[in-house]
């Protein structure tokens, strides 16, 4: 089962969390390191496929688009 962007983005939280306090060996912190660049890719990535769809969502009638920020 794919993981949401919020449980991702938790993940990714934590590792920051871990890798900032410092307590662990090198290679532990190398593959967190790791896992945290993949989880913030992954983000990323589901960042811009949901503005995509929201540039579909706000095209015009004749084709145009009409961009308007997002409240968040």
């Amino acid at each position: 089962m794919e993981k949401t962007f919020e449980t991702s983005l938790n993940e990714l939280e934590l590792i920051v969390k871990q890798l900032e306090d410092g307590e662990m060996p090198l290679e532990e912190s190398l593959k967190l390191f790791e896992n945290g660049v993949h989880l913030a890719r992954e983000c990323r990535e589901r960042l811009t496929a949901a503005e995509r769809r929201i540039e579909v969502l706000m095209k015009d009638a004749d084709g145009s688009f009409n961009l308007e920020p997002v409240s968040g």
